[in-house]
């Protein structure tokens, strides 16, 4: 045992936060431990016990400790914010074409921007969403693997889906037919922009997918998973979505698909098909448990229960959806149904960073409904949203999301004193005590694969002031002539994209505490 526990160690918490057992109760173990060898969790029990049995094993964490299992954001983008670009908040379709003017960023560097906040915060995984790069599909491989590099060499898990398109590229309509109501010079500047993130379908699997896997899947990086991410409804054709579909049963990985995120794109899927999103998407065969939705704001009554059907998550993105004026998703409404829901903070919250500790508050208080016999969210329930049904909703949920003996070391400590301080009283649970008190600056530890990864505020694998260091002398630049030239072209069109939709009649939402647009 003793050449074995070399490379294990016991983790001690004044309370252990094991699991959910339902809405209401977590399963906590008082003064406990868990020894863990080589990554996997060998034994739970009382830390007396375990500290006894296992002598001589390092011991991570303190009597004073709150432990629990690592956070996932399920549904994350870039690392420099928007807003840090120069992209205030607006709804979402103008706000893209807004951001066609940021400068490019480094994506090793920009990656581990967001990484630092996201591990500080308690995030042990994260589902990547990568965006398309101009230029042909053999050269994304390259971009895809330095994000993807950034959090092995941090030591994160990460799930990664490089998010593609191929319609509608600017607005909800043909490519073509909107080139040809701009101004005559402006159509030329259009169609070339648009060309160069032009990709022929079939060498997506070969130029991309299958290098990818190639080098990051069967378990050559085990903190690593490869998926598939049309970006939405609106920007995929039924060809490529029944190709993603396809590709997905082939290899054996999940997909992750913005849907239904704004009401005009619920307006989208009425002139369309006659239907809504997921009525269409059921209809060509594209629904099932390898589907995560991202958002969901605007899914209907009827939509849920076929959600439901197909063993399907969704990963609900408050603070994006709040700050881009989407809406408020029925969440209440989705865990009536047994619908599983994860959390993402999206390209930021509302602190314009990556805090999941709060993102968690704020979906707690967000879907109270108003009334003294109304039941809200409860603590037990959004804490199973960050961890287990986060795991499971970005392909991770056989390894990580509870604390349970054979699965995946990814845990958090936190200091209780701090979070209770000055004073809190008996009665409170300690999950409503995590929920609604925990801070960044209360992580003491961030251990990732039985690896520790973050303590006290310093990161084990990677100095953050150095990368913030270059990061910074990258960016404080002037722009290279590419950059200038794409700013003035999301000027010109910018105005033409905002009045497409001036004539758009929009579903009126409910108070948010009903389905929108029921």
């Amino acid at each position: 045992m003793a050449s074995r526990e070399k490379s294990g160690s016991l983790v001690r918490g004044r309370h252990i936060l094991l699991k959910a057992l339902d809405d209401d109760t977590v399963d906590i173990l008082h003064d406990g431990a868990i020894l863990q060898i080589g990554g996997r969790i060998e034994e739970i029990g009382p830390y007396s016990d375990l500290a006894k049995k296992h002598s001589g094993i390092e011991v991570c964490g303190s009597a004073d400790d709150v432990v629990i299992p690592g956070l996932v954001n399920a549904h994350h983008h870039i690392g420099i914010t928007p807003v840090q670009l120069g992209s205030e908040d607006m709804p979402l379709e103008t706000w893209l074409t807004h951001h066609i003017r940021h400068r490019d960023v480094d994506p090793y560097l920009d990656t581990l921007y967001s990484a630092f906040e996201l591990v500080a915060s308690g995030v042990t995984a994260v589902q990547h969403l990568g965006g398309m790069k101009p230029g042909p599909v053999r050269s994304w491989p390259e971009n895809a693997s330095a994000i993807i590099q950034a959090y092995v060499d941090l030591g994160m898990r990460v799930s990664f889906a490089f998010c593609n398109r191929d319609q509608h590229r600017l607005v909800y309509e043909d490519d073509d037919v909107f080139i040809a109501s701009l101004p005559e010079p402006l159509r030329h500047k259009t169609s070339a922009f648009l060309q160069r993130t032009h990709f022929d379908l079939e060498d997506y699997e070969t130029e991309y997918l299958k290098p990818m896997l190639d080098r990051f899947g069967g378990g050559k990086q085990p903190l690593v998973r490869i998926w598939l991410a049309p970006i939405n409804l609106e920007r995929s054709s039924d060809r490529l979505l029944g190709l993603t579909r396809d590709w997905a049963h082939k290899y054996g990985i999940g997909i992750h698909l913005h849907l239904s995120e704004t009401p005009y794109q619920k307006e989208f899927s009425a002139r369309q098909y006659g239907k809504t999103s997921i009525q269409h998407l059921d209809d060509i065969g594209f629904l099932g448990p390898h589907l995560t939705v991202g958002h969901g704001t605007w899914v209907c009554e009827a939509d849920l229960d076929v959600i439901a059907k197909h063993g399907m998550c969704i990963c609900h993105n408050a603070s994006s959806n709040l700050r881009l004026r989407s809406g408020i998703a029925p969440v209440r409404e989705f865990v009536a149904r047994g619908i599983p829901v994860a959390l993402g903070i999206d390209e930021a919250g509302l602190n314009d960073d990556r805090d999941m500790l709060q993102e968690m508050r704020l979906v707690k208080h967000l879907h109270a409904q108003p009334g003294i016999y109304q039941k809200p969210l409860g603590a037990a329930q959004i804490f199973q949203m960050a961890t287990e049904h986060g795991a499971k909703s970005i392909g991770f949920g056989s390894e990580i999301g509870t604390l349970e003996v054979g699965k995946r070391a990814d845990l958090v400590s936190l200091d209780y004193k701090r979070i209770a301080a000055p004073f809190l009283d008996s009665e409170i649970p300690i999950v409503d005590a995590l929920i609604y008190r925990a801070k960044t600056e209360h992580v003491s530890a961030v251990m990732i694969d039985g690896k520790i990864v973050y303590r006290n505020g310093k990161f084990a694998n990677v100095d953050r002031d150095h990368t913030a260091q270059k990061l910074s002398a990258d960016l404080n630049r002037p722009l290279r002539a590419d950059e200038a030239a794409r700013a003035e072209f999301s000027r010109e069109v910018f105005p033409y994209v905002r009045d497409f939709y001036k004539d758009w009649k929009l579903p009126v939402p409910k108070p948010f505490y009903h389905l929108n647009g029921r």
